[in-house]
């Protein structure tokens, strides 16, 4: 009988509706439920690309082949090349020309500028001589020679793009080879700010050379983009196919190196004393083994060699090649176990990183392969290198530059290092993403940085659980990114400036946010409150092992995310990647009931519109401390005390046994829940009662389904809740959370929080 009481006021609100929809003509909309399937969003599925989010059964990806011989003048900071390249077209279609990247002309004097650029009310020295009164750095790459067996090629450079003009067709199926020779002026990464150049020290006149998209490089060509050849601005950054390297550095005798790839040179390039160290270091497993020391580095930093030597490398399926030379650097190595396999943690770096890149940097590196792993798969190279640059934080395979350093007395804060440890972890953890799971950086920057900081984010709370000590006295890893709490302002922030998550990184305000933050908090989300973690960590592992060395779209990813977990996460996707909504759930009202046989003006008007009165109908009828027919009393009876009929209806048909599993709650509350923001969200409760327990409960994000702007929840109690809390853990990236309590929290004042803030 309660049921039915419930049920007619469900069908008479249904039935006051549709009575309104026939007085009021309304012109029909397309389905906008934010649970309707992203069938229009999302590239059909095919013969390359499977439904489920898999490779399908005709996937194919073109690959490229380098033989390199570098050579860098360190005295004029000049890098000449030549390469060869074979090409080898493994899609279906016949290719009429070839597409070369030539990143470095992004630093061409002539070089479009991609942004406005009004006089500011303000800027610093430095910003305001760079912009109006130095002379632009001489860039760019200087093509010397296209040439196939020794025929020239003929070739069209547009900006960052060089179409080569074949003789004939490159068939399906075939390889094609040739040649280039350039060189280019190495910038100074400071002063002029790039992912790849020098720093310059002016104490002993020494550089430090972290050297990347130095070379013509293969452009893509796939079943998606066909040849992805969309010009480098500087912001979106590279796609590029897998192949394999063989490499010749020449650089000045007294330089130590690092670089992807296996060093093929061992014995000529180390000295013997750094051989053993090496052996050791292969060894170790708990600690970095110093190659070579800093007493070493700083008396080499003093030598200035005239002769060269020639460091050899070899990379087998990677999908671009980076190497750091100098004369100052200090190497360090360690081994570490993943997974079973030997793997060597590098770091390189001069004087100036330490005491702080001896301590940490190598260990780093080494947690962050371990953590990864687990949560992908096993890191398939044969080392992962840290070098330290000035103001960088830049990756490729097996070797990236990071930031974070002492001051001149080798003093740092807990925020540099920090700040270096979490750099580390990021640029290494793109090894997996996008150098192994190889994305298109070019036009879905969040691919790659998004993912990837959320990887970072679980790798960083695992590292302070590795090493405690590194965050005595905090509780736990400071992660700058990942935490829900951490997006809010931005979600928040003015619309004008923020942009979807699917937006190319040229066309975005805030590439931080965006394409970083944003990604990484929603799928720490996904993990910690849609999904769980060990389905989400399964999806995410499958996704991950399912595109090793290939290329992901975003379908990919989403389709498979909901292929390898059962649950549909179209309404998710939607929201949190193609808009620009934001989190707000609120509690709007609430209302405490009892459940009595005395007849309310409410429920006598009720059964009236059905036809019956209370005297034909032992009906239950729900009531409220502020309506006329409550009484006192029914605040100390138990539900059965206050219904005779309930009791007579239990009584009659349960048995004994039956009734002793019957709840009889006491008070039962009504909570009303709005949603201003755009996003869906589950609706996590905290409920606190009046003998001081608490509990939550989660209502899925499926409440929303048929009613977006509010939705009503009774809940049944035996005690009397005083107070109720949502998102009590700030898990959700609510914005507002003035709304989530009950009773209503009143805000503080300014100064009340100035007060607070103080005192803390």
């Amino acid at each position: 009988m309660l049921c039915s009481v419930f049920l007619m006021f469900v069908f008479a609100g249904v039935s006051a509706q549709e009575t309104e929809q026939k007085e009021t003509r309304q012109e029909g909309h397309t389905n906008q439920n934010k649970f309707r399937q992203m069938y229009q969003e999302l590239a059909t599925p095919n013969q390359y690309r499977t439904a489920s989010g898999a490779p399908g059964p005709a996937y194919y990806q073109n690959e490229a082949d380098y033989k390199m011989d570098i050579v860098l003048d360190d005295k004029n900071s000049v890098l000449t090349g030549e390469e060869t390249i074979t090409y080898h077209n493994n899609s279906p279609q016949d290719l009429e020309y070839l597409w070369v990247q030539l990143d470095q002309n992004i630093r061409k004097k002539d070089a479009p500028q991609k942004d406005g650029d009004g006089m500011a009310p303000v800027a610093t020295p430095g910003r305001f001589t760079s912009n109006y009164m130095e002379e632009p750095f001489d860039g760019g790459f200087n093509i010397k020679e296209v040439s196939h067996d020794g025929s020239p090629l003929k070739y069209t450079i547009h900006q960052t793009m060089m179409r080569i003009d074949m003789p004939q067709p490159l068939k399906a199926g075939e390889s094609y080879t040739f040649d280039i020779n350039w060189s280019y002026n190495v910038n100074n990464h400071v002063t002029n700010r790039a992912r790849s150049g020098y720093e310059y020290f002016d104490k002993d006149g020494n550089k430090a050379y972290v050297i990347a998209q130095f070379f013509p490089r293969m452009a893509v060509y796939n079943d998606v983009e066909g040849w992805q050849n969309y010009q480098f601005w500087g912001n979106g950054e590279f796609a590029l196919p897998f192949g394999d390297y063989e490499v010749n550095i020449t650089v000045p005798a007294d330089h130590v190196m690092e670089a992807t790839g296996e060093l093929q040179n061992r014995k000529e390039v180390y000295s013997k004393e750094m051989m053993k160290r090496y052996e050791q270091a292969k060894k170790s497993y708990d600690k970095p083994v110093v190659i070579v020391t800093q007493e070493e580095a700083e008396a080499a930093e003093k030598g200035f060699s005239n002769k060269t030597k020639t460091w050899t490398y070899k990379a087998d399926m990677v999908r671009d090649f980076a190497f750091s030379t100098s004369r100052k650097f200090i190497l360090d190595m360690m081994a570490v176990d993943v997974m079973g396999k030997d793997v060597m943690a590098v770091s390189v770096y001069p004087k100036e990183g330490n005491p702080l890149w001896e301590e940490w940097s190598t260990r780093a590196v080494a947690s962050t392969l371990k953590s990864y792993s687990e949560h992908t798969f096993q890191y398939p190279y044969h080392k992962a290198v840290s070098v330290h640059a000035k103001n960088q934080g830049m990756e490729y395979p097996m070797i990236c530059w990071n930031y974070g350093r002492p001051d001149e007395e080798g003093n740092y804060s807990d925020r540099t290092k920090f700040g270096m440890i979490s750099v580390i972890i990021h640029e290494v953890g793109h090894n997996f993403f996008p150098m192994i799971v190889n994305s298109d950086e070019r036009q879905w920057g969040w691919m790659d940085e998004g993912i990837n900081t959320f990887v970072q984010y679980v790798a960083e709370q695992e590292f302070g659980n590795e090493y405690p000590e590194a965050i005595t006295p905090l509780d736990k890893y400071p992660s700058r990114r990942g935490a829900p709490s951490k997006i809010v302002p931005y979600m928040k922030g003015n619309q004008d400036y923020i942009s979807p998550i699917m937006s190319n990184p040229e066309q975005v305000y805030q590439l931080g946010n965006n394409a970083y933050g944003k990604p990484a908090t929603a799928l720490n989300i996904l993990r910690e409150t849609i999904m769980g973690r060990e389905l989400f960590d399964h999806a995410f592992a499958t996704y991950s092992k399912r595109w090793m060395f290939k290329h992901p779209t975003p379908e990919d990813f989403f389709r498979t995310m909901e292929d390898a977990s059962s649950i549909d996460l179209d309404w998710f996707w939607r929201g949190w990647f193609y808009t620009t909504d934001n989190v707000d759930i609120g509690i709007k009202e609430v209302n405490k009931y009892y459940v009595t046989d005395t007849p309310t003006n409410a429920g006598k008007e009720m059964l009236k519109r059905y036809g019956t009165t209370p005297e034909e109908t032992k009906a239950l009828y729900v009531i409220t401390e502020e309506d006329e027919e409550f009484n006192e009393e029914m605040k100390n009876k138990s539900l059965l005390e206050n219904s005779e009929t309930l009791q007579a209806y239990v009584m009659d048909n349960f048995t004994e046994e039956e009734r002793k599993n019957l709840k009889a709650p006491k008070y039962f509350y009504q909570v009303v829940f709005e949603k201003p923001g755009g996003l869906v969200m589950p609706i996590i409760v905290e409920l606190s009662y009046a003998d001081g327990t608490s509990e939550k409960v989660t209502y899925p994000v499926q409440i929303w389904r048929k009613n977006d702007k509010t939705v009503s929840k009774v809940i049944p109690s035996d005690k009397e809740i005083t107070k109720i809390t949502l998102d009590p853990d700030l898990e959700t990236a609510d914005v507002d959370v003035n709304n989530n309590s009950w009773p209503k929290k009143e805000a503080k004042n300014e100064f009340e929080e100035f007060k607070e803030a103080a005192q803390d």
